[in-house]
């Protein structure tokens, strides 16, 4: 019996990697009843929270049996594997044995879909219920949605999970019908709704009634895979900003596609995963959730895809010389976030210091900015009295000779956020 759960473990752990929706949960959910786990500021599978702790989350698929035949996906079924499904109390004791041995902070539950989506999406709200009311568990537990599952379900789903995600895949429709003809974006669209609808209806309850249960208390995601059909990173960050825009998404995420099969709508097998790419994609849907960027600055007609070399700040303060250089005394906090090698909690710093005194150069070295890339598009105290103005090719080529960047000689490494 314990060979056939370890073996169950092995297939569906390993099936369930390629689903990179992991995320600290931004949930609030406190141990006050006596039970097991604490969700407030925890997260999920090997991740990082807010405040900097690393965390990790029992991470497995119910089973990887499909109806669907999707060309990206390893569980598609048409394809050769060996196949397991867990029950519902197997999942129930794992997650429960994990957390107690403190191997796991939480789960991340997915399926593939066997017969139907409602009887998927049936067993994975027992397995929640189970572990909220039997097992009184506080822990976190990010629940996969399954496309076309009824909104009953999804309700019920909705009152014990921190928070739910469904994968959009492609990032088009068009892509989308390529390589999964039996589904649609509007599959995927129809459940987000709902779930959006139902947190504003219950925060706007526990507004006036304090004890409204919590309704995915941490929020929606969803991921899109890069580089399995041929869109441009526009087309990427298009849609992206418009699944922020329209369901109002806590992450998207971005899964460069790594090819698993001979098929001719493919990358062919051990062709290099896009991790540069999928890099970038990562930079620019943070200049739009945190820098005040919008997606039409970042990415354009003109400009259809991220640079490789530099990174989408970068880029865009090199297409736009004639807003720099800014005064760092005196320029406004969000024109600050726009210049390269300035964070948000440098900007913010910066703002805060320049209340009590003047800022040299000596100061912003101490704040923490990326002087190098920062100082061409500055002005500060003891700026020098003669400046030149570079072309954007010439300021490249300075920060490229200045940079000891070890990313630079080996581009298949992944690169850091900023």
């Amino acid at each position: 019996m314990y060979e056939r759960i370890r073996e169950k473990l092995g297939i569906l752990a390993d099936a369930a990697k390629y689903d990179v929706s992991c995320s600290s949960s931004g949930s609030n959910r406190k141990n006050e009843n006596k039970g097991i786990g604490d969700a407030e500021g925890t997260g999920i599978c090997h991740t990082y929270t807010e405040d900097g702790r690393c965390v990790s989350l029992l991470k497995i698929l119910l089973t990887n049996h499909c109806i669907y035949d999707c060309a990206f996906c390893v569980s598609r079924r048409s394809n050769d594997i060996k196949r397991a499904a867990f029950t519902v109390e197997e999942v129930v004791e794992l997650t429960m044995n994990f957390y107690r041995r403190n191997y796991i902070e939480g789960l991340f539950l997915s399926s593939g879909i066997f017969k139907n989506a409602d009887y998927t999406m049936e067993r994975l709200v027992r397995i929640v219920k189970k572990l909220r009311h039997e097992e009184r568990f506080n822990g976190y537990i990010h629940l996969k949605t399954i496309p076309g599952a009824s909104d009953d379900l999804l309700h019920e789903a909705g009152l014990y999970a921190d928070r739910m995600s469904i994968n959009l895949e492609m990032p088009t429709e068009k892509g989308l019908k390529l390589l999964a003809p039996e589904k649609s974006h509007a599959d995927v669209k129809k459940p987000l709704k709902y779930i959006q609808n139902n947190i504003t209806q219950f925060e706007s309850e526990r507004a006036l009634i304090k004890s409204v249960p919590k309704f995915v208390p941490a929020g929606q995601s969803t991921q899109i895979v890069v580089g399995a059909t041929p869109e441009s990173d526009k087309e990427i960050l298009y849609t992206a900003n418009a699944f922020y825009q329209n369901f109002s998404l806590k992450r998207v995420y971005y899964s460069g596609y790594i090819p698993i099969s001979n098929d001719a709508r493919l990358p062919v097998i051990g062709s290099q995963p896009p991790l540069i790419r999928e890099n970038r994609l990562y930079q620019a849907d943070w200049l739009m959730r945190f820098y005040g960027f919008k997606v039409q600055e970042i990415l354009n007609d003109v400009h259809p895809n991220l640079e490789a070399d530099v990174d989408p700040k970068l880029s865009w303060a090199l297409r736009n010389l004639d807003q720099f250089p800014i005064d760092i005394n005196t320029a406004d906090y969000y024109m600050i976030l726009r210049v390269p090698g300035i964070g948000v909690g440098s900007a913010l710093k910066i703002v805060q210091a320049r209340k009590f005194n003047r800022l040299y150069e000596s100061h912003l070295r101490k704040l923490g900015i990326s002087f190098r890339k920062a100082r061409h598009f500055i002005r500060y105290a003891d700026s020098p009295m003669h400046l030149k103005e570079y072309e954007a090719g010439h300021i490249k080529g300075l920060i490229f000779s200045e940079s000891k960047s070890k990313y630079l000689s080996n581009p298949n490494n992944q690169l850091s956020l900023f």
